[in-house]
């Protein structure tokens, strides 16, 4: 017996490609949410790697690779991205996999590492892209879904006020923007904010990417993060005061 192959539309949607704008002003339209965001603990959202064998090789990985505030950053962002998902968008929610999103979070900043920094010219947001290409290829995952993970991570500092994005890089945009900078606080509820960092400290985060970003300067001043200003983004993560009352939980 056959096995059906899925069509492009139903790819599209468990992939998280549906087209949404860049533009998150656009999205809300002058408003702080879309919905009221409502409190969810972290025992709220199973993590797939419990059900997907791929996820749980790639948290391997990630934890391996990362450093400890990087891999913390990367957990948090799977679970802010997957509130913002259901909370804000929720005809697209049931949609997306929940694996996809994980392993997006997970290897969104596998380009910042010492080692992946140093290892190209290329801006730390297309180096990971292909580094997350070619290790789910390598994991054997779908090509569907290594080209969303990629896809993502290339656009995920992206910012912009024309054009479209992938569902899936929208949310890991509003997620990560509110982790290193705050930005649209009021999507997450306080009690999201609090559970999801008791979870997974940032041990000094705003200091650690500030460092990230101030030494892809010296490095790449060419770089992709200079879209964002340089000194204006590492500023805004370094004095990220919306976060200062949890950054320093070990």
């Amino acid at each position: 017996m056959s096995i059906p192959t899925p069509s492009r539309g139903s790819l599209i949607a468990l992939q998280g490609f549906t087209p949404l704008p860049v533009d998150a002003n656009t999205i809300f339209q002058g408003k702080p949410y879309l919905h009221p965001p409502s409190p969810i603990a972290v025992s709220g959202i199973p993590f797939p790697s419990v059900t997907d064998p791929l996820v749980a090789k790639v948290q391997v990985y990630a934890k391996e690779k990362l450093p400890i505030q990087t891999y913390n950053h990367s957990m948090r962002v799977f679970y802010w991205s997957t509130a913002i998902l259901h909370q804000q968008f929720p005809s697209l929610a049931p949609g997306i996999s929940p694996s996809t999103i994980a392993l997006t979070c997970l290897l969104h900043d596998i380009g910042t590492t010492t080692e992946n920094l140093n290892s190209t010219l290329l801006s730390f947001e297309f180096q990971g892209g292909i580094i997350a290409l070619d290790l789910l290829k390598e994991y054997s995952g779908s090509k569907p879904q290594a080209e969303a993970v990629a896809e993502a991570i290339i656009r995920h500092q992206d910012l912009g006020t024309v054009g479209t994005i992938t569902t899936l890089g929208q949310i890991l945009q509003l997620a990560t923007v509110y982790d290193n900078m705050s930005l649209r606080p009021y999507l997450i509820h306080p009690d999201t904010k609090v559970d999801v960092n008791k979870a997974y400290p940032r041990k000094g985060w705003s200091g650690c990417f500030g460092t990230a970003i101030g030494e892809e300067k010296r490095l790449k001043p060419w770089g992709h993060t200079s879209h964002l200003g340089w000194e204006v983004f590492e500023n805004g993560v370094r004095e990220n005061a919306f976060m200062k009352d949890v950054d320093g939980w070990e």
